[in-house]
């Protein structure tokens, strides 16, 4: 694990899930920007977060973090004690194995695991570490467009689509639970990008989403309520 002490910079974000792909790319992105980053990676092989934090002495923190083990999830936040973060964003996220199956062709224990892994655990990060985030900072998600019901015309993807249904919800209630509260919450939809999880046919690369991504989180920092935007600050129909 690597952990250095952090300097005075533009921000602190505690980023769920940054060892590859989107969560990485977003770290990079806030540490261009002049932010530093605690991100979470699951295990204790090196990762390329740990290249990430090689590259900037000082303002990237490495914390192990299963999100599916609640007992994990309490361990973080022992361990953060006293910290404080303008941003809390969960990027954690899978598909199931064979996306072109259909919710009746999936296994029991296929459809538990991205269920548990997409809707349960973020939710569980969030009410477990929610007390470290400003008052006036942003709590948000990595949703996905799938996640929209009106917007789903050619179906496809079911399992994953109905995670990021159920994720939706989840933070609906959670908005409605935590109606005076004063910092942002946010289900972002970055686009259909290649990476591990998208696949090599998705149209966006990740430099064309993630700093705009980024910049929708900081600019949403301070509007409280929950909103459900892509990459564009455009809100993205329920």
């Amino acid at each position: 694990m690597s952990s250095n002490a952090q300097p005075d910079t533009a921000g602190a974000i505690l980023l769920i899930g940054a060892s590859r792909g989107l969560g990485l790319a977003m770290a990079s992105q806030f540490l261009t920007m002049g932010w530093s980053v605690v991100g979470t990676v699951r295990g204790d092989n090196r990762t390329k977060l740990h290249d990430l934090a090689d590259d900037h002495p000082g303002r990237v923190e490495i914390q192990p973090l299963d999100v599916t083990k609640p007992e994990e999830i309490s361990a973080l936040r022992e361990r953060l004690t006293g910290r404080n973060f303008e941003v809390l964003f969960v990027n954690a996220g899978i598909a199931n194995n064979k996306q072109d199956e259909t919710i009746a062709q999936v296994s029991t224990e296929e459809f538990v695991r991205v269920m548990i892994t997409n809707a349960l655990s973020p939710m569980r990060v969030i009410e477990g570490l929610q007390d470290l985030v400003s008052a006036n900072g942003l709590i948000g998600v990595m949703s996905s467009g799938q996640g929209s019901i009106s917007n789903n015309t050619k179906g496809g993807h079911e399992v994953y689509r109905g995670s990021k249904a159920a994720l939706n919800m989840y933070m609906r209630c959670y908005a409605a639970r935590h109606a005076g509260d004063q910092r942002a919450l946010v289900l972002m939809a970055p686009g259909w990008i290649r990476t591990d999880l998208g696949g090599a046919s998705a149209p966006l690369g990740i430099d064309e989403s993630i700093p705009k991504v980024v910049d929708v989180l900081i600019e949403q920092q301070g509007t409280p309520g929950l909103r459900y935007l892509d990459r564009e600050g455009q809100t993205v129909s329920w």
